[in-house]
């Protein structure tokens, strides 16, 4: 009876644009059952633009900086306040900056961390008392994660932990029904190489396997909806996971190097 009441919602962190904004699009779509969508991001115009154009949905704008602990605090409050039944949360914030360590600010190599690891398990923390049975966390990994890289060092790093973090957290909650996925798509055709290319550009073949993020989050949504944990888009992420499985990573981190 209780459930009957409470509201059903998704929240989205880095919904202003790329993954972020199309798993809002595409929730918005498929679940049925969801009253309202939360969409956490620091560009407020994003968001409201974003409102405007979903249809058959409540969006709810919270244009916060989950990395600022006083902005973490709100949405907590808000949870409190709202006590909704949280159906999924999909932590797609995140950046990467290309180039050496040395020669990459040192305020952006620890962004990286802020935003990719530190906000992500925040977020999760923080939610989890309004999640129940049935219930997914999506985490915006990379195929990033499955070895080291040269130049990509930090992001590639981050992106390990949330994999990582994704594993150990879905076995932690098997006892509570509810799925963790961690989303390990290559390069995607988002503005994140607006950022992403600052001090280095993308290797010729690279620009190859570059994706349509939609394909991205219909296969996404379709893996936590069949419980996986782990979800890959595209023959050649899939085949690359499996190289990094079987072949020395020594071998391989040489080889993009």
């Amino acid at each position: 009876m209780e459930d009957d009441v409470m509201s059903k919602i998704a929240v989205v962190t880095g919904a202003s644009s790329g993954l972020g904004r199309e798993f809002v699009v595409q929730i918005s779509e498929k679940y049925k059952t969801i009253d309202e969508i939360w969409v956490i991001a620091r560009r407020a115009e994003r968001l409201y633009a974003l409102e405007r154009e979903i249809e058959g949905k409540k969006i709810i704008v919270l244009p916060l900086d989950i990395t600022k602990q006083e902005d973490l605090e709100a949405y907590k409050k808000m949870l409190a306040k709202e006590h909704p039944w949280v159906r999924v949360l999909v932590n797609a914030a995140g950046y990467g900056i290309m180039g050496h360590v040395e020669d990459v600010v040192c305020e952006e190599l620890t962004g990286m961390i802020d935003v990719n690891c530190k906000a992500l398990v925040a977020m999760t923390k923080i939610t989890l008392p309004y999640m129940k049975e049935q219930s997914n966390i999506i985490n915006i990994a990379s195929s990033a994660a499955y070895l080291p890289q040269p130049s990509f060092a930090v992001y590639a790093a981050t992106k390990s932990m949330v994999r990582s973090f994704s594993k150990a957290l879905n076995k932690e909650l098997e006892d509570r029904d509810i799925t963790v996925t961690a989303v390990c798509p290559g390069p995607v055709n988002t503005e994140f190489f607006d950022v992403a290319e600052k001090y280095s550009h993308t290797k010729a073949f690279k620009r190859l396997f570059r994706v349509e993020a939609k394909n991205v989050v219909k296969r996404a949504l379709f893996d936590a909806y069949y419980l996986k944990t782990e979800s890959t888009y595209s023959i050649t992420m899939k085949a690359f996971k499996i190289v990094t499985k079987l072949l020395p990573n020594d071998w391989i981190v040489s080889m993009i190097k």
